[in-house]
């Protein structure tokens, strides 16, 4: 797997509250959203199409997968829909020092706040300028999605406000993925939601088009996605009981895998891999 990538697993469903949907909301009205009249219509992933998550190193995939999402320092799956997966709002271990100091994220005393799971800073996206220096550089990575001929990108972390202790809003997220929804439909890509259930009545504000999602069987929430997005939704379960409820529920609909966490390749002793 690539040196700078970890999974990312399925945080527990953030308590939003009605007002603080509003109020990210009313940040948004008035934004230019996607974008999406400036360039050509992106093309979004099959309904119910075969889903294969390969973050953890790139293989063949297996007869009847439609769409892989591979890490965007990988190439595209020849011939099938590939999303390129960008870690967005947070830094990888072993690339603090590419991101100026001053667009990480710091606490009242100066300290970095830390993803403690993941050991990653987060990215300080509290105003529209650090929000447009820091979507300058993810949009690079988005252009090199572009330049490999991905189909779309998979923005990770959208969620990262809820590990800021406070300094990060809803608003400031969702302000930051329309910046990159607009450069990614601008080259042609679609752009996921990733995860985040709380945020998906801000979907069209934003310019998302379709989601990926992890264990919203683990946690009841393939139907909050599948409505919001037309079923176009694909999910990756990493448990027994998640993928079975996900099965049962919604294996006739959305895009169902169950794979290891840390999404090895074939060969490795973790390997997993299951469809409905």
């Amino acid at each position: 797997m690539p040196a700078h990538h970890t999974v990312r697993r399925r945080r527990s469903r953030a308590v939003a509250s009605t007002m603080a949907l509003a109020a990210a909301s009313a940040v948004l009205t008035g934004c230019t959203s996607s974008g999406a009249g400036d360039a050509t219509e992106p093309a979004l992933p099959h309904v119910h199409g075969g889903f294969d998550y390969q973050l953890g190193g790139a293989y063949t995939p297996r007869k009847g997968v439609d769409i892989v999402s591979r890490d965007r320092t990988a190439s595209p799956a020849d011939g099938l829909y590939s999303i390129c997966y960008v870690n967005a709002f947070q830094v990888q271990p072993g690339e603090r020092n590419t991101w100026p100091e001053d667009l990480l994220l710091h606490d009242g005393n100066g300290d970095t706040v830390i993803d403690k799971r993941w050991k990653e800073p987060l990215l300080d996206i509290g105003t529209a300028d650090k929000r447009e220096r820091a979507a300058a550089k993810v949009n690079r990575w988005i252009d090199g999605c572009a330049d490999k001929d991905f189909d779309a990108v998979e923005p990770d972390n959208y969620d990262s406000y809820e590990r800021s202790h406070g300094l990060l809003t809803t608003a400031d997220a969702q302000a930051f993925i329309t910046l990159l929804s607009k450069h990614a439909h601008a080259k042609g890509l679609a752009i996921a939601q990733k995860n985040t259930a709380e945020l998906l009545p801000g979907r069209k504000k934003t310019g998302l088009d379709f989601a990926v999602v992890e264990e919203c069987g683990q946690y009841d929430e393939c139907g909050d996605f599948a409505d919001a997005y037309d079923d176009r939704v694909v999910v990756v379960e990493y448990t027994d009981e998640g993928f079975a409820k996900a099965c049962e529920g919604w294996g006739d609909q959305l895009s169902i895998v169950r794979r290891d966490e840390n999404v090895t390749p074939p060969g490795s002793d973790d390997y997993v891999r299951e469809t409905c």
